[in-house]
């Protein structure tokens, strides 16, 4: 169950973008939203208005958290906010660890102080080290935001972290009665130069679908019965923002980490990428062992 998302900030069209998102999301779960805007202490921001010495990026805070808690009002959602001092990758990750929150959900990129952008950086440090799950959405022409998810696309390779991911994704399958889509993606094959134009090994595809055979297996334990599998080579993101596009995906969800026993892929390295590309939000998870 969700039950508190954090959502950090910075009034740019990403931030915005995950706010909306979030705010789907909160009403389905009856969630309470924290807003969280953080002041940069590397920017200089120090300025003087009249008499008064004031801080431009702590009075701009302010009126972007007010506007983002005026849309949760509207939408009927419970809003906590905040703004504070200090390093966005620092104060929002403290944010994320323990029991606070359940869900991050944060702009793929964004902007840092008066005009530049730093909640992309910002954003691959807390889904790197967060300890609950952290939702990224993008704002661009080629991105879409659609609620509640009707296909999830789950990347797996069979290891811990893809598991992991496997979990949160047919949890929330099963809560929407969502397609669970799973693909398996084979994206270096050393027999050959050109992998996606050669044929997979018959040994190869074997190891691949007995990997979704376990996937879906688990799947349909969760409570979702519609599951689809599928294999397929190339580069790993872009056979997986490929599959969203062509599919009409709703959700991609990807481990941080991961490997196959084949040695054929890493699926944690390919994690960002996905996020920066993806035509719709992926939600990333931690294996619990690996937080910090």
């Amino acid at each position: 169950m969700i039950s508190r998302i954090l959502v950090p900030t910075d009034g740019s069209d990403p931030a915005r973008a995950a706010l909306e998102h979030a705010l789907d999301v909160a009403t389905n779960y009856g969630a309470t939203v924290q807003l969280l805007y953080v002041a940069d202490t590397k920017t200089p921001s120090l300025t003087r208005l009249g008499g008064d010495v004031v801080d431009v990026l702590e009075r701009e805070g302010d009126e972007i958290i007010a506007d983002a808690a005026a849309l949760a009002e509207d939408r009927g959602v419970d809003v906590a906010t905040e703004v504070v001092q200090g390093d966005p990758r620092t104060v929002i990750t403290d944010a994320a660890t323990g029991e606070r929150f359940d869900l991050v959900v944060m702009g793929a990129h964004g902007r840092r102080g008066i005009g530049e952008y730093v909640l992309g950086s910002t954003t691959d440090c807390v889904v790197n080290r967060s300890e609950v799950p952290v939702l990224t959405v993008r704002s661009a022409a080629d991105a879409t935001q659609r609620y509640p998810y009707t296909d999830i696309l789950v990347p797996t390779d069979g290891s811990d972290h893809a598991t992991v991911a496997l979990d949160a994704a047919a949890s929330i399958a099963a809560r929407h009665g969502a397609t669970l889509h799973l693909l398996s993606v084979v994206d270096e094959l050393p027999e050959v130069i050109d992998a996606a134009s050669t044929d997979l090994s018959e040994q190869l595809e074997e190891n691949v679908q007995e990997v979704l055979d376990e996937a879906e297996a688990t799947a349909r334990r969760a409570g979702v019965d519609d599951v689809t599998t599928t294999i397929a080579t190339g580069s790993v993101s872009r056979e997986i923002t490929s599959y969203a596009d062509a599919e009409g995906i709703d959700l991609v969800v990807m481990g941080t980490h991961g490997h196959s026993d084949l040695d054929r892929h890493l699926l944690g390295s390919f994690t960002e990428r996905v996020i920066r590309t993806s035509p719709v939000p992926v939600l990333t998870t931690r294996r619990a062992d690996e937080q910090d």
